[in-house]
């Protein structure tokens, strides 16, 4: 019986494949929004309603400011490249939350928060964007999905969350915390390695098409390094080593530039 369960995981791993818009590497991808969306907005509003929200202050208003102007360039720039689907499906929020935890994410579907912790580092509109790109790269990349969609395979056998639910609730609800990165206390549970150094890449473009100076995102991450002292910032613990990813992101630069050229 083990065997049939394993086979017909296999055969549907093999089935339900996919490729990461933009990048186009190969993953799992047998969950949807039409699924996840639900259990994001509503664990989003949970957010809001229990920790304290300054987005009228004037670091709040720098998020949303930034937010704002690369979702409208995340979005053209899905459009231009194949991928209108997924631009339209974006409800964008930007939010700040008082904590000191230097940390920040995006939810599917475009839930963003930014914690204050990380805003002396952000510096300004251009740090914000740097880490902006990163976090909504993991939405354009669909990792939260990718991570249920191989969660609920590993767990259950199968791909529908509703069956999910039905036999385990709980643990249902605990595959979906991870794959949004939400833990039980506030803040982000780290994507894995591959899901990082993926939305470097793509957070890069994202920050350069929106016209922030993409030369400034190693600058950030030296900031960021700097900050963590002895023990790095939850916002880097799975994350490369501070020079191996700035290494990467001056490799990539030459691309991003040409993106940040045209968006002048």
């Amino acid at each position: 019986m083990k065997k049939i369960i394993t086979f017909l995981a296999l055969g549907l791993m093999l089935y339900a494949c996919s490729k990461v818009p933009l990048t186009g590497r190969a993953r799992l991808d047998t969950v949807s929004d039409a699924e996840i969306m639900p259990l994001v907005n509503e664990q989003y509003k949970q957010v809001l309603k229990e920790e304290k929200i300054v987005t009228n202050t004037t670091q709040g208003q720098a998020v949303v400011r930034v937010g704002k102007r690369m979702a409208a360039a995340v979005e053209k720039f899905l459009i231009q490249e194949g991928y209108p689907e997924i631009a339209q499906s974006f409800d964008w929020q930007f939010n700040l939350i008082q904590s000191d935890q230097v940390n920040a994410w995006c939810m599917p579907g475009g839930k963003v928060a930014f914690y204050t912790g990380i805003m002396p580092i952000t510096q300004d509109d251009t740090g914000i964007a740097v880490v902006m790109g990163h976090e909504i790269a993991h939405a354009v990349a669909a990792h939260s999905r990718e991570r249920m969609s191989n969660g609920l395979v590993a767990n259950f056998g199968i791909s529908l969350v509703s069956s999910a639910i039905g036999q385990n609730p709980t643990l249902t609800q605990s595959i979906f915390m991870q794959s949004v990165g939400l833990g039980s206390e506030l803040g982000m549970l780290s994507f894995s390695r591959k899901h990082e150094l993926e939305a470097d890449e793509l957070g890069l473009t994202f920050m350069a098409i929106a016209g922030y100076d993409p030369r400034q995102a190693p600058v950030f991450w030296e900031r960021m390094s700097a900050n963590g002292g002895a023990a790095p910032p939850e916002f880097l613990s799975t994350h490369p080593g501070p020079d191996s990813r700035i290494q990467k992101l001056n490799q990539q630069m030459p691309k991003a530039l040409k993106y940040y050229e045209a968006a002048k």
